[in-house]
């Protein structure tokens, strides 16, 4: 089996290190995989001692060159709506005798507008499968699609614990990681000497700067701007807050149950598939930051509570979000596609 993998970006983020995770296993099972898109920088450091091949993919135009000059593929599979529409460009011409599989990252249709939405109609209905990471995103995109939870490693060493919160997004309003700094501020953590480490960066940096200091926590509270060592950050946290309401399912949140680390989250997207499921009592609605605030001075205030609620976040991940699990449902799709 020959397999595609392609986005549209010059970035590393989520999309680009599910790329990574899905092309590393499938490698290893004996796919012969080729990833287009992606930094060039970090995708080649992701993939190294692997074999799979890389090819730039920075827009849609570079993309459908790397695609048009790589070997035939028997799956075509696109992340993201340029892609999507890349790969169906290239299936009309020399790509004929490809399969093309869409993985939907994110809850909405393709299209932002009447006029995008017409341009991606037969898109759509011209994919061999359709891939949600999330029952979330599945409910929010257009039919038919079937969910193939996203993964993250499953890690064995545990780290003592120091008193922080930490938070990791992008600071942008879709985000609401105001909320993290609200829900801080009206909890009794930084009366009891905790930091809130947030790690992140984007166009509400010095908004959020200025309500940390409205709030009275500035002190207390540490921008981290963009880190490499995320999962270091989060095996010494003593507890995350998640607060994003319509995220997909949340690689940060995945990657603190791999560590036991416990989450406060807001109940709703792919959260209620992970906190929800191991730790529903530690969900709180979106946008009541003072219901975060109760979550997060209980886990403060009791370690057993923190231990237990780390415990079944880990074994909620080793059973149902592990590289592993990933590989193997989307290979199963592939397989399907294909017989």
């Amino acid at each position: 089996m020959r397999v595609v993998n392609l986005v549209c970006s010059d970035g590393f983020a989520g999309v680009e290190n599910y790329i990574v995770n899905v092309s590393r296993g499938l490698a290893q099972d004996g796919v012969d995989v080729t990833v287009i898109g992606g930094s060039r920088a970090k995708m080649t450091a992701a993939l190294a001692g692997s074999d799979v091949e890389w090819l730039p993919g920075d827009d849609m135009r570079g993309a459908l060159a790397s695609l048009r000059g790589a070997r035939a593929a028997d799956i075509l599979h696109t992340h993201m709506s340029q892609a999507d529409l890349v790969g169906w460009i290239h299936r009309r011409g020399r790509g004929r005798g490809a399969r093309q599989v869409s993985t939907r990252h994110f809850a909405g249709a393709r299209g932002s507008s009447a006029v995008a939405r017409a341009v991606f109609g037969p898109v759509g209905r011209s994919l061999s499968a359709q891939i949600a990471i999330s029952q979330f995103v599945a409910d929010h995109v257009e039919p038919p699609t079937e969910v193939v939870y996203s993964g993250v490693a499953t890690v064995d060493a545990e780290h003592p614990r120091e008193r922080y919160v930490f938070a990791a997004q992008r600071f942008e309003a879709e985000k609401h990681t105001a909320d993290v700094i609200n829900a801080f501020a009206s909890s009794t953590a930084a009366s009891e000497g905790w930091m809130l480490r947030i790690a992140g960066d984007g166009s509400e940096r010095a908004e959020l700067e200025r309500l940390a200091v409205d709030r009275g926590v500035a002190h207390a509270v540490e921008f981290l701007g963009y880190r490499s060592d995320v999962d270091d950050l989060l095996s010494r946290a003593a507890l995350v807050v998640a607060p994003t309401p319509r995220e997909g399912l949340g690689i940060s949140v995945l990657e603190a149950m791999a560590q036991a680390t416990p989450v406060v989250a807001s109940a709703g997207g792919g959260h209620l598939e992970t906190v929800g499921v191991a730790t529903p009592e530690l969900l709180y609605p979106p946008g009541d930051t003072g219901a975060a605030a109760r979550a997060i001075d209980r886990l403060v205030y009791d370690e057993d509570f923190r231990r237990a609620s780390g415990a079944a976040l880990r074994d909620l991940q080793r059973k149902a979000f592990t590289i592993e699990s990933q590989v193997a449902g989307t290979r199963a799709v592939y397989e399907r596609v294909l017989a």
